[in-house]
């Protein structure tokens, strides 16, 4: 099937039926001219992270940006929310796929983060595809048939649409203007944007979005500007559009209150993006020495400098007017198994009790079956108030409290091992199409496994990786270790009835991305080109 592409554009992967319905020749058009007029910006932004991280290789530590001072200092609020984001005590992510939007959407969560980024395998297909069940999910007239026949459809009552696009780091391949690869995060929000947002206006609740990895509030102003030029080629207010950034890098943490104030006509508060946090800091201080965290499991919201992390957040979003969302505990319910279920659900309600007690205006859930437990928590806190900005956080934040990382131990084989199987097994789903997969009853997304990745790197590089037996962590040890727990994994998900043959090529990037001496930035950039 052809399509009437804008002049300069070509889209280089199979157009299905069905597709010309999202591809159309408006819709590309905008996609085009935010591209003209913002990749540059970009490219110059991308290039800002990797001479920032040269210097902090060298031995810098971020601070506050005096340059800045003044925004911090200054007396301002960001716009006033509509009324369909005044209440967030739960909201609920997934991926863009039929069943789960609508599992979502009937979740009984106030809000749901639809998702082009962690939690879906970039495939074109999945793009796509996604972009039309959206489409059909915000005119209520998606639903879905499983094998066995079961239909499912949405409720008359469903929560409030929050839209993920991909980061500024990743490009959507498929489709180049001017001979340049488009912006992945540009091509996945001017399409839903340009299809839906009058749309959404209409049903009284959109155009909203969350906004991934950002490093710098330069990053939110580029947001921002994208913004301003979207509203206006479609002929819509300024201001319209509302977005919650998720501070999920740890150079984002030094930049809340910029990055609030770049977006502070379009902001929709922060989000506590704790996975790609800890992650981001093994990622920015590879090079040093001393730091050398413990493995995964150790590093809970009640360690320091997570601690100090979540408190400043929720502090400089009260202080702006603006909503702080707590972020996402990975466990889910356990089916078979009423005693590891009980401890999952108590896991649960631990952490929405802490967040909520900490003034958070809500927070996340990976699973439908955790809507009620984190809306209790919220409800005990909030009772009939749709959040808590009167609560002020008080104290100050800042190096001493962010850069203090621990805890260092404990590392042990069984936490090595837990890495490389959760590592393989979620790169050969990521792999087949499926970025959001239950392992060993945790939900694991694109960012635990980099987490999973990152430590083994880190472990093998640092002279204090080493296990709670004295054993150092090499390349000699975790080879064999791959092969052992990839023959796991494939067992595995031979059980389960799937397919096994994307996690051979799983396993090998594993090893790429965690045993060679110069630390890849994204797991998924060297994945997103093997794939399809």
């Amino acid at each position: 099937m052809s399509l009437n592409l804008p002049q300069g554009m070509q889209i280089s992967a199979p157009i299905k039926p069905g597709y010309e319905s999202i591809l159309t020749q408006d819709a590309l058009e905008l996609v085009a001219k935010l591209h003209r007029a913002f990749e540059g910006r970009r490219q110059e932004l991308l290039k800002k992270r990797i001479e920032r991280q040269a210097r902090i290789d060298a031995g810098e530590m971020p601070d506050f940006l005096p340059e800045t001072k003044h925004v911090r200092d200054g007396d301002w609020k960001i716009a006033p929310l509509p009324k369909a984001l005044e209440n967030r005590r739960v909201e609920i992510t997934g991926p863009v796929e039929a069943k789960m939007i609508i599992n979502a959407f009937n979740s009984g969560a106030d809000s749901y983060m639809t998702d082009f980024e962690d939690s879906n395998s970039p495939k074109w297909d999945n793009q796509i595809q996604g972009q039309i069940n959206l489409y059909k999910a915000i005119r209520r007239e998606l639903s879905f048939k499983n094998e066995a026949g079961k239909e499912y459809k949405l409720n008359d009552k469903i929560a409030t649409l929050q839209i993920r696009p991909r980061g500024w780091h990743l490009d959507e391949k498929h489709v180049t203007v001017d001979g340049q690869r488009v912006s992945g995060g540009i091509f996945d929000f001017a399409l839903v944007f340009f299809h839906n947002a009058k749309e959404q206006v209409a049903r009284g609740a959109g155009p909203f979005y969350y906004l991934p990895k950002m490093e710098s509030h330069l990053e939110a102003r580029l947001w921002n500007d994208i913004f301003c030029m979207a509203q206006d080629h479609i002929g819509m207010a300024r201001g319209t559009i509302k977005a919650t950034v998720l501070v999920e890098t740890i150079l984002a943490t030094f930049e809340m209150e910029e990055i609030l104030f770049e977006l502070r006509e379009h902001s929709a508060g922060l989000n506590a993006g704790r996975w790609d946090y800890i992650f981001s800091c093994i990622k920015k201080f590879k090079k040093n020495q001393d730091f050398c965290l413990a493995q995964r499991g150790a590093i809970t919201m009640e360690v320091p400098f997570m601690r100090s992390y979540a408190l400043a957040l929720v502090q400089a979003c009260h202080k702006r007017g603006a909503p702080a969302m707590g972020g996402m505990s990975a466990l889910i319910p356990i089916k078979g198994d009423p005693v590891a279920n009980e401890k999952a659900l108590a896991g649960i309600r631990h952490d929405k009790t802490r967040d909520a007690n900490d003034g958070f205006d809500g927070g996340w859930v990976a699973h439908p079956g955790l809507v009620s437990i984190a809306a209790e928590e919220f409800q005990k806190v909030l009772g009939d108030r749709p959040n808590q900005w009167e609560k002020q956080v008080s104290g100050s934040f800042g190096p001493k409290d962010w850069l203090n990382f621990q805890p260092e131990t404990p590392i042990t084989e069984a936490g090595l091992r837990n890495n490389i199987n959760v590592g393989i097994h979620y790169l050969g789903s990521w792999l087949g199409g499926n970025g959001c997969v239950p392992i060993h009853n945790l939900m694991e997304d694109a960012a635990t496994a980099e987490i999973s990745r990152s430590q083994v790197w880190q472990w093998v590089v640092s002279p204090k990786g080493k296990l709670d037996d004295g054993r150092k962590v090499t390349v000699e040890m975790v080879r064999p270790m791959i092969a052992e727990e990839l023959a796991k994994v494939k067992a595995t998900v031979t059980a389960q009835g799937e397919d096994t043959a994307t996690y051979d090529q799983a396993a090998v990037i594993f090893d790429k991305m965690s045993l060679t001496p110069e630390y890849p930035e994204f797991l998924t950039l060297p994945l997103y080109e093997a794939m399809e």
